[in-house]
């Protein structure tokens, strides 16, 4: 059939696809689906300093979650699985996986990528425009959350989404969340703000507007007790969601000191305009790093604590 495609045990559903990609990284990914279909990634990593490389083919990318104690007869449906950077581990974590993706192109990397290890179905277009019956044991956002008005074209985008997915989860089904903290200490010492590349533009609340909005921990905990998700479990990836090296949670916070080796790796022009490690031993002694850490996951379900 002309709207499926099969690459390995990867099947690419593309019934929504409207024709257009509609969120790329530019002429990157075309050598992004070069070196996939080549299956020289780890050649070509130990040989580059190029940071979208790093991130979309890293294995440290799947350590935000590759800890965690997934159901193996459990499904899951990922939205915004760009280039496959965690569908691989999905595949081999739960019995079945469902992703949905705005970009063929970037769907095509995540086949090549992943499709020879596990298996997946890509349905290529809009979250807001497809329709999907199912219901899954898990729904992950995984640098997605922030791109909702992207996605929903409504007056509270984040809530659409968020209210959306619940019809898609079972019974004490979880919604899984990785993003980055809006007020993240990296951003007070100048990194570039993730999205809109500006420094202190998160901090200062998007003044000039942006299509992706970043939360605090006190405006991501709001927006999930408004859409019904009352049971959450919060970790903070460190240095970031991107390529974490330790996860902390509410149960084992650093002390001060612990994060003397953290490893900055931001892209963009930043700057570094006080020492980080020494702020966020003080942090740590305040009892504040869940405030101030760079990047959250958050385990979501639906009802009360």
């Amino acid at each position: 059939m002309d709207n499926i495609e099969k690459i390995g045990g990867f099947t690419l559903n593309l019934k929504n696809y409207s024709g257009n990609d509609l969120y790329s990284d530019g002429d990157i990914e075309d050598e992004l689906l070069r070196i996939c279909q080549s299956g020289d990634r780890e050649e070509v990593l130990r040989n580059s300093d190029s940071w979208p490389l790093l991130y979309h083919l890293s294995k440290a990318r799947e350590n935000i979650l590759d800890w965690y104690e997934f159901n193996p007869e459990g499904d899951l449906l990922e939205i915004g699985a760009g280039c496959g950077a965690l569908t691989g581990l999905f595949s081999r974590k739960v019995n079945k996986v469902t992703c949905i993706e705005l970009s063929k192109r970037r769907s095509l990397i995540n086949a090549y990528k992943n499709g020879q290890d596990g298996c997946a179905e890509i349905i290529v277009g809009n979250f807001q425009d497809i329709d999907i019956s199912e219901k899954y044991d898990y729904v992950t956002l995984i640098g997605v959350l922030e791109y909702a008005k992207c996605y929903l074209n409504v007056p509270k985008p984040f809530h659409a989404m968020l209210n959306k997915i619940k019809n898609n989860l079972k019974e004490n089904g979880k919604v899984i969340i990785a993003i980055e903290n809006r007020m993240g200490l990296k951003y007070f010492s100048g990194a570039a703000e993730d999205h809109t590349g500006t420094p202190f533009d998160g901090i200062n609340g998007y003044a000039k507007g942006s299509d992706a909005i970043t939360f605090s921990k006190p405006e991501l905990t709001k927006l999930l007790y408004e859409c019904g998700f009352g049971k959450l479990e919060f970790y903070y990836p460190v240095p970031d969601y991107k390529l974490p090296s330790t996860i902390y949670s509410d149960d084992y916070l650093p002390e001060s000191g612990e994060l003397r080796a953290m490893k900055r790796a931001y892209a963009g022009n930043n700057f570094q305009f006080f020492d980080e490690e020494l702020a966020f031993d003080e942090i740590c002694k305040d009892g504040q790093f869940p405030y101030f850490s760079n990047s959250f996951l958050v385990i979501a379900e639906q009802g009360k604590e």
